[in-house]
């Protein structure tokens, strides 16, 4: 009796207790809030300070900076809006956020279009900027091959800045060209070329304080670093080898790649593995950028320097189907197939917030090393002895497969191209393309005006940078990967191929769902208008005679590299450019990060080949089982020759651990003739989807709804079905007969449970004195 009576005032005092500290808690967060408690952190308060234009006098058209200090004197972070006026108009404003005790300076670029005084208002600061009249307005000299070097300097070291000015024109010009570093003037000049005439400027300055300057001449930008006096970067990576970090040691040192490193001047030692070994994939070492084909190089360094250890893929795979074909002892892995064929290509937000699907291309056409593909004998004859591996966990939707040999003059290559997503088209055109006379373009930057052009000249497993647009700062300030191409003069060129080795990175599939969530809370704001692209399809685009970006038509869009491993492939730019162009110059976007390791430029007519398609006896089972969560009706094993012979929505479907083995017999095939060379070339139509979670969106993870040819995107609208007529029904009941249903997911009440819940429960049990009880009802 005294025991429960004890219990029950310490209860009261308990209640007592919190009901106390938690009214002190409120009046404390109350007071805090108001600014009214002694110590209080102060509400961000803001004032503006060093007003600064840059220049005070400018050309019209010219870009002049005006900066401004935003100082917060108060404790706490806050926004400050900034507004520029011009001559009491206001023009532009910036939202900036500012820590407590801290400030930022905010940049706005002015550019006007006529002579006169104008002036700059931002909150209580002043100042006017001249803009003065053009010596020339329409020049026809233009300025490329920019360079500044060298790239990595230390304080105080000379940089030199050079750039190409060429007269397009037929009669003298005049151009004012004006240096700037970091929006600060440096020098300008005025250059004066006869028609036709050409020149090199060359500018010198001062490397100044450590970090990274930018370097403007006029429209043309670069960068170059400055670093502690005595040191200078190393850069190790490595190409071909899968997405894993690279071990590798530098000195004894053991370090991973990608590897970049500040480091005192002097010698070094790298020594990288073979064979490396990944989850899915076994790789070899080939070379080192500095042709040193040993795993262990030496380097003096001297200045920033990059090498990158180039490794070739012996088996396994890296996402989606997996192609491999037999070389006479093993099964050689060659690509992962149909990139354009995912299912789930997200096109744009619907007036009601929906997500609408687009674009989707299953065909692929992939290129097999002549050299290495050897035929298998039989009874019945030889053949070629080509595999189709679904290693990953995927769905897979397999149309069509079949081989194409190529007979083709010994002095030329061929190269199919590939599918863009967003080109429903299928092509299967083959090109011919000089072995000798492939020229490179005049110029190549990127979207930072950075020169690339060295990266594409040389088949060399150096790559150009790219970023992934998932990682966009945010979905009103998307950044695309650009490559713009200065092609020459190629008037007299009957046609024009580019032959471009390259691949894609998709990213992680965290930032997809990261990039769709942000996308979804601008349109609950209201910040997103109907039709906005949550990201942007690859586009290519060509210069007009005016200097404009125009797309190219949607058929001849430029494909959609592979993806982890490299291909060459063509693409057909006959026709595309203007009769009177003078410069051939395009430009390739990419949302997502497309990185190219060589370009070529071929001008020579297309040469007689021969073509023949040759069909597979295909054969379906299971190579392992898998840990695969999909469920539906599968294709049943066995004999599947029917189902790959024509692109007619009638799949081979298959999952994780499944393969097709395809036998392609090569009794028949012509006698290769003198002066001729043959290749390989496997077309592939499939589908693919991913589980939820790893980039599959907006579906479950089941072999329905089927996708089809004609399809808007996936998953389709109510308004489109796959064509269930009586010949895709009698297919449906007599392949699909491999029944998989999902795993279960059944939880006990309590196991599923949020953690704050079950720890009530346990306290309860404690207080009530049933703790032994409730964990024995647990046991049983």
């Amino acid at each position: 009796m005294k025991s429960s009576l004890a219990l029950t005032k310490l209860k009261a005092i308990l209640i007592i207790d919190v009901l106390i500290v938690a009214g002190a808690a409120g009046v404390y967060f109350y007071l805090q809030a108001e600014g009214l408690l002694v110590g209080a952190p102060k509400q961000a308060e803001f004032t503006l300070n060093n007003l600064t234009i840059n220049p005070l006098e400018a050309e019209v058209f010219e870009p002049v900076f005006v900066t401004v200090n935003v100082t917060n004197i108060g404790d706490t972070k806050g926004e400050y809006l900034a507004n520029l006026t011009i001559n009491s108009v206001m023009e532009q404003s910036q939202t900036v956020l500012v820590l407590g005790q801290n400030f930022t300076i905010v940049e706005f670029m002015v550019i006007k279009e006529t002579e006169g005084t104008v002036t700059v208002e931002v909150g209580d600061l002043s100042g006017s900027i001249i803009f003065n009249t053009l010596p020339p307005t329409a020049s026809k000299i233009t300025l490329s091959k920019f360079s500044v070097s060298p790239y990595e300097a230390w304080s105080n070291e000379t940089i030199t800045a050079k750039v190409t000015a060429t007269n397009q024109g037929s009669e003298p010009e005049i151009l004012s060209v004006r240096l700037m570093l970091d929006n600060s003037f440096l020098e300008r000049r005025v250059i004066e070329l006869d028609a036709k005439e050409s020149m090199t400027a060359e500018f010198m300055f001062n490397a100044t304080t450590e970090g990274t300057h930018t370097v403007k001449m006029n429209a043309l930008s670069k960068k170059y670093t400055v670093v502690p006096t005595g040191y200078h970067t190393l850069i190790v990576g490595y190409s071909g080898g899968g997405s894993d970090l690279l071990p590798f040691t530098l000195n004894g040192e053991s370090l991973n790649m990608p590897y970049s490193g500040l480091l005192p001047v002097g010698e070094y030692t790298i020594t990288t593995p073979t064979p490396f070994t990944t989850e899915t994939a076994v790789f070899k070492f080939d070379y080192w950028s500095n042709d040193d084909k040993s795993t262990t190089t030496k380097i003096n360094l001297q200045k920033r320097m990059g090498f990158v250890a180039t490794y070739d893929l012996i088996s396994g795979y890296s996402s989606c189907p997996s192609l491999f074909y037999w070389n006479g002892t093993d099964y050689v892995y060659v690509t992962e197939v149909s990139n354009a064929g995912w299912l789930g290509y997200i096109d744009y937000i619907d007036e009601n917030g929906e997500i609408v699907f687009g674009g989707g291309n299953p065909w692929d056409t992939i290129k097999l090393d002549s050299n290495q593909l050897t035929t298998r004998s039989t009874d019945s004859g030889d053949y070629y002895d080509v595999l189709l591996f679904q290693k990953w966990d995927e769905i897979f939707y397999l149309d069509v497969a079949y081989m194409v040999v190529v007979d083709h003059p010994s002095d030329v290559d061929v190269y199919s191209t590939m599918v863009n997503y967003v080109n429903p088209i299928f092509l299967d055109d083959i090109y011919t393309v000089s072995k000798n006379n492939l020229k490179i373009p005049i110029s190549a930057f990127n979207e930072k005006g950075e020169d690339v052009l060295p990266q594409i000249t040389k088949l060399d497993g150096t790559f150009t940078s790219g970023s992934n647009g998932l990682i966009s700062p945010s979905w009103d300030d998307i950044s695309l990967n650009q490559l713009t191409l200065n092609l020459g003069d190629l008037s007299d060129a009957k046609e024009i191929k580019l032959v471009i080795n390259g691949m894609i990175d998709w990213g992680s599939p965290d930032h997809y769902y990261d990039w769709i969530d942000g996308f979804k809370a601008a349109f609950t704001e209201g910040l997103v208008a109907n039709g906005t692209q949550i990201y942007p399809p690859p586009y290519m685009e060509i210069m007009d005679t005016s200097g404009n970006w125009v797309p190219v038509p949607t058929d001849r869009q430029m494909p959609t590299p592979s993806d982890y491993v490299p291909r060459s492939f063509a693409v057909d730019l006959t026709g595309l450019f203007p009769e009177d162009v003078i410069e051939y110059q395009i430009r390739i976007n990419n949302f997502f990060n497309v990185t190219f390791d060589y370009i070529g430029v071929d001008t020579t007519s297309q040469e007689d080949i021969n073509v023949l398609r040759i069909e597979a006896d295909a054969t379906f089972h299971q190579e392992f089982v898998g840990s695969s969560s999909a469920s539906g009706d599968f294709t049943r094993y066995g004999d599947v020759t029917q189902l790959i012979l024509e692109g007619d929505d009638m799949f081979v479907i298959g999952m994780q651990g499944d393969q097709v083995s395809l036998q392609f017999p090569t009794t028949g095939l012509p006698v290769l003739e003198d002066g001729f060379e043959r290749d390989f070339f496997m077309f592939v139509a499939c589908w693919f989807k991913d589980p939820p979670g790893n980039w599959g969106y907006g579906f479950d993870f089941t072999v329905d709804p089927l996708p089809f040819l004609g399809m808007s995107g996936f998953p389709y609208p109510d308004t489109e079905s796959y064509p269930y007529d009586d010949e895709h029904l009698q297919f449906l009941e007599e392949y699909n007969t491999r029944v998989i249903t999902p795993p279960s997911q059944s939880l006990s009440i309590e196991s599923s449970l949020p953690i704050w819940a079950m720890v009530v429960m346990m306290i309860v049990a404690i207080v009530d004195g049933t703790i032994l009880v409730y964990f024995k009802k647990r046991r049983k």
